[in-house]
Order: C-alpha cells, then structure tokens, then sequence
C-alpha cells in the first residue's frame, strides 16, 4: 500500500457507520498526519441513503450499488458495518478475494465463519481487521495479540455486554426486577427492542469465541460451550449476595486454562467486591486478563456506542496503511487441538437459593441430599422477614462439580417443601 492517496469504501450508513463518517468530518487532518498519506472516504453504500444521519457528507458519495465498493480498484480498505451474516459474508469475502483488505466490527459473522474468513484473507495476501467486535472503543484485541502476546494466558474473564451489565447494575443499586430496568435500559437506547440477544448471554458468547481465538489459538462454537443469561437473578439475589457475601453480579464470559485443558462459559457470576472487575458498572465493559510472564491486566472502557466504537474501526484502518505487510498471528500456533472441558466437569463454588416452606426437616433434608452427591456447605442462611407461605434458604457451597451440583438441585426441587425452582449463581473463582 504505497499509495499517496488511501481511499476507503463503507458499508452500511447506521449508527457506527455515521460515527465513522464524522471522525472522518472532524479528525481527518490528525488521522492524516499520523499515516503521511491522504485518506478518502470514497464511497459509502446503504440500502438507505435519503434519511438523515445528522452527518455531513457529500450526496456524489451515497450509493445503493455495492459493486461501487467491492468492484473498484482504487479503493484498498473497506469497511462493513452492516451487522448480521448476510450479505455481510458475501460482501467481506468478495472484497477480500478482489485484494481489499477489510476492517469490520461483526462478531456473530466473525464468531461463525472464522476459518472462511481468515483463510481467504491469507490466501489473498490482504488483512482482515476487527478490533471494534470485542469491547466498543477498547483497545483490547491488538494489545492481546501483539503487546501481550510472549505470554501464556491462564484466564481472560469479561464483562462485555454493556445491556446486561446496565440492568445488573441498575438493578443492585435501585433494588428493581429486570424487566423494570429493561424497560428503562430500552427508553434510554441502551437495549433492544428485542433484547433477547443480549440478556441471554448470546452476544457474550461471540466475543468470547474471538478472545478465545487470540488468547488460546483455538476456535470453537458456541454449541461447544455454556451459555447462560441473567433472566432468572432477582433484585433478592443481588441483594442478598451483596449485603450478605460481599458480591456484585455481573454476566461473565470466562475463557481459561485448567489443568491443561480449556474451559470457556458464560453465565451470571458472582464477583467479591474488592476484584477489579466488581467496579465495571453501567455500560461499560472491562477484560481482565492474567498473563504468565505479566500478571493481571485489567482493560477498561466503553464496550459499544457510535463514537468509540468508530474510533476502534478508523484505529483499524490507520494500523492496516501504516503496516500493510503486517503478519497477524491470530493466538499462539497449536499441533493438536485444544481439549475443551465439559460443563459437568466445571468445579466451582456455588450460590443456591431455594424457597421453601418453613417446617422442622427441610434443612436436614436438604443437607442429605447435598451430603450424596459430595457437596459440603459454607453457609446456610434463611429470610424469615419475608411475608409468605415459602420463605428463601440462601446456601453457598464449598467448591464442588458441576454435576453433582445439578443432580443435587434437581433432586432438591422434587422435595414437597421446595415452592419453586431453585436459583444457582457461580462464583468466581480464580
């Protein structure tokens, strides 16, 4: 890319594709001291480009005509920031196959065709850039994959979903249920109008699938792991946990290595107060990550929004002018694949809360069941103050196997004197 003049193709004219256009707008003549070249927005393509985004840009520069970007030989960076799997795909993989390197912030088409996507860029002899799919406006995937990269890693955990994390937190400090903050988090834009995506772990997961990738050098789908979300914590749980334990609950994404094999979940988790990431609130995302030679490194930032998220994309494009040759070594290099731990061999401690009616036995039948499938308890804790028929038994456990905790609570659940399904929590337990 020894051009004097770069010029660059964008698809998709929403949110962060506006946030692109007025970094361009406001910080081009930075941008282009930085790279010592001049940089052209060239073509911007939307299947709409007659509503207004409250940006400037030039009508001559709007197209509906994809073949505009993808069939032009003078532009050499293009970015997608159209979402979803198609077109996306088609588009990516045909800019690529035509010598274009491509910036894109699309992790559920990053997460699902890695192997088709990395493999067409090398045979191409372009890059494939990605910083803005994990973390918003973080800088996050670079530092891991070059900064960081003479380490081992023993563990990444992250809060990266700033819609859980805003009701979570909003729920912990107002003491509402989630569909009261949801609703709130919707009002505000911080949440779909669908949220499902996001309350249920599924966005967690994608990006958890590209850190495991550049942290482990190994891939894997999200049917290979666990993947749960937080529809079923109550502003009890929160409560109590915090009150009583000293937690705060957060939507985890865990990728670690124990006992030389890979573990990688997602599921609400409870954090001790005094962890960094216990501090991580609102939307805002943090990765804590713990290297062999460096320690632990906490990073910490907006995890999505117009702005930083389109700082990340021209982060990309800035990185791919100044180093086109750049060899990406995407995580360490593996002879043999991975072993990925099931879910039922996962050994951790555990929050349970029952709600039971209050008669004589419950405990000691609770405590024989527990006892059978070799889990011992911490504490055990009851909420008599609460004004009904069932009344919530709040057990922490010590550290046990997941399956064991699983058939205990299922065989507890069918006792007459358990009212409703059991909640159960993890806690973090580096």
């Amino acid at each position: 890319m020894n051009e004097k003049t770069i010029n660059i193709g964008l698809i998709g004219f929403g949110t962060i594709g506006s946030g692109v256009i007025e970094i361009f707008n406001q910080n081009i003549d930075l941008i282009q001291e930085k790279v010592g070249k001049e940089i052209i927005l060239k073509k911007v393509v939307d299947l709409d480009i007659t509503t207004d985004r409250g940006v400037e840009i030039s009508p001559e520069k709007l197209s509906t005509d994809i073949d505009e970007i993808l069939e032009d030989p003078e532009i050499s960076i293009v970015i997608e920031l159209i979402g979803g799997y198609e077109p996306a795909f088609s588009f990516i993989i045909k800019a690529l196959k035509n010598g274009k390197n491509v910036v894109t912030a699309n992790k559920a088409l990053l997460a699902k065709y890695w192997k088709e996507v990395i493999s067409t860029a090398e045979k191409n002899n372009v890059r494939i850039a990605f910083e803005a799919s994990v973390g918003g406006g973080i800088p996050l995937l670079q530092p891991l994959n070059e900064s960081l990269a003479a380490n081992n890693f023993n563990g990444i955990y992250g809060i990266i979903n700033g819609t859980a994390n805003y009701i979570l937190s909003k729920m912990s400090e107002k003491e509402l249920n989630l569909d009261d903050v949801l609703k709130e988090a919707q009002e505000k834009g911080y949440a779909e109008q669908d949220p499902t995506f996001d309350i249920e772990g599924h966005d967690t997961a994608q990006k958890l699938i590209i850190l495991t990738i550049l942290g482990f050098g190994t891939y894997l789908t999200q049917d290979k792991f666990h993947v749960e979300g937080i529809t079923q914590i109550t502003p009890l749980d929160i409560k109590f946990t915090s009150k009583n334990l000293g937690y705060v609950t957060k939507l985890l994404g865990i990728s670690r290595k124990i006992d030389g094999e890979l573990e990688v979940r997602v599921h609400p988790t409870l954090i001790p107060h005094n962890h960094l990431l216990a501090s991580v609130n609102d939307v805002f995302n943090g990765v804590y990550l713990i290297g062999d030679a460096v320690g632990p490194v906490m990073m910490y930032g907006q995890g999505a929004g117009m702005m930083p998220t389109a700082s990340a994309i021209m982060g990309d494009c800035i990185d791919i002018i100044n180093n086109p040759n750049k060899k990406i070594n995407y995580g360490p290099p593996k002879k043999i694949e991975e072993r990925i731990k099931s879910m039922d061999d996962v050994v951790s401690k555990y929050y349970i809360r029952l709600n039971a009616i209050d008669q004589p036995g419950v405990l000691h039948n609770l405590s024989g069941i527990l006892s059978n499938f070799n889990i011992s308890l911490e504490s055990v804790n009851q909420d008599k103050n609460e004004k009904n028929d069932a009344i919530p038994i709040f057990l922490v456990t010590h550290k046990a196997y997941e399956k064991d905790i699983r058939n205990a609570i299922n065989e507890i659940d069918q006792l007459p004197q358990i009212q409703a399904p059991s909640t159960l929590i993890r806690i973090l337990d580096e």
